[in-house]
């Protein structure tokens, strides 16, 4: 018997409505730039409109195509596959100078990379750019990121069922994650940022002078700087505009001392890179910097991208996620950063965000990199505490719950 596709027309729509108007916060007369793969069409129409509806001037959809990224990493010689076309960096740079709005749509299927050699998608980050965290730090562009379910990705996540089916179940997902089901979806955000945001500026409070994890596989101290601040995913352009990064979001985060994360970490979740698919991560750290990284798939891609550069092996974030999000109850693993770094605490190794740290004295010590790279660390069994300049140890989760 044929199953019949559910129409989802109307979640496409009040999905782009909510990247656009409450993600990205596009504003009449912005250009918005959109990225997006191929088998994302429907959404990515559906943003366009939605971001003429509220005045756009022009909507710029960069396409990327998967299949043409693994020809290269097939056939090219090794030496130039962290070759970067600099239109690429500059149509950033020209977004930023602009002060754009910026869509970015996840929920490619790195399947598509299958079989190739992890030392070779290692080298290969595109369609990531190191234009992207420098015009993030730099504030200019009120962007979001948001999934785009499409057929490729559901089967990824839903292997054992039929290709309808596991798109079905996908959409349904993504629309509890996404807060599509509420009857207000921003307003029913609103309420859950404020509750992650008092969360930050109860850390903030506390000025802990640095963080311990502990958990199974875990042992890790990451200290963090004096004028550290911890933030939720609410961020505010250089001219004051408010925009939300990540839909959906769940943490907050801050910016560490890289010079002092010392111990070793096991990551709770596997990462699909850029077509670099890793599992059962597990890097050890001396003096803020990593000196032995291991994976039980993906350990060479694992090492070239802490190759990267000088700042590749140092971290440039930590954030914490209690258990009253949408995305761990769920017990899926979507094989997207942007969903998967939701459903736990992580870090990111590379570049730092420059905005949560006050001090500039100490904003000149964050981490500077190329890359900017998440993995999920933490569960219900990693035990979080702060510690005071004057030694004193204090819970801060348990279970995934807060206790400050």
């Amino acid at each position: 018997m044929l199953r019949a596709v559910r129409d989802r027309s109307q979640d496409v729509e009040r999905l782009a409505d909510l990247l656009v108007g409450f993600g990205a916060n596009v504003q009449p007369g912005q250009v918005v730039g959109v990225t997006a793969h191929f088998g994302m069409e429907e959404t990515a129409r559906a943003v366009a409109r939605a971001a003429y509806r509220r005045g756009a001037k022009y909507v710029d959809v960069f396409w990327w195509d998967p299949l043409v990224k693994r020809a290269r990493l097939e056939l090219a010689d090794e030496d130039t596959l962290d070759y970067v076309p600099p239109w690429i960096e500059q149509r950033m740079d020209w977004l930023s100078d602009e002060r754009a709005a910026r869509v970015a749509l996840s929920g490619a299927s790195a399947a598509v990379f299958d079989g190739i050699d992890p030392a070779r998608t290692g080298r290969d980050l595109l369609p990531y750019i190191s234009a992207v965290p420098r015009v993030v730090n730099a504030r200019t562009t009120n962007w979001t990121a948001g999934p785009a379910p499409n057929a490729a990705w559901a089967q990824r996540v839903h292997p054992d069922l039929e290709p309808d089916e596991a798109l079905d179940t996908l959409w349904e997902e993504i629309v509890h994650v996404l807060r599509l089901d509420a009857a207000d979806p921003v307003e029913a955000w609103r309420t859950r940022m404020d509750a992650i945001l008092a969360s930050a500026d109860r850390m903030t409070e506390r000025r802990f002078d640095a963080l311990h994890l502990q958990g199974p596989g875990t042992d890790l101290t990451i200290g963090l700087l004096p004028s550290s601040t911890w933030l939720g995913a609410s961020f505010t352009t250089a001219e004051g505009l408010t925009h939300y990064p990540n839909l959906p979001t769940e943490e907050i985060f801050t910016t560490p001392d890289p010079e002092r994360v010392d111990g070793h970490v096991s990551a709770t979740m596997p990462l699909d890179l850029y077509g670099s698919f890793m599992d059962g991560i597990r890097i050890e750290f001396e003096r803020g910097r990593a000196v032995k990284a291991d994976a039980d798939t993906g350990a060479d891609a694992l090492r070239a991208t802490l190759a990267r550069d000088d700042g590749a092996s140092r971290l440039g974030e930590i954030a914490l996620v209690d258990r009253e999000g949408r995305i761990g109850p769920l017990g899926t693993v979507f094989y997207q950063t942007l969903l998967d770094e939701n459903a736990a605490s992580h870090i990111a190794l590379g570049n730092a965000y420059t905005f949560p740290v006050e001090d500039e004295a100490d904003r000149a010590r964050v981490n500077v990199s190329g890359i900017h790279v998440d993995f999920m660390i933490g569960s219900n069994e990693v035990d979080v505490d702060g510690l005071t300049r004057d030694g004193e140890r204090v819970p801060v989760l348990r279970s995934g719950t807060w206790q400050i």
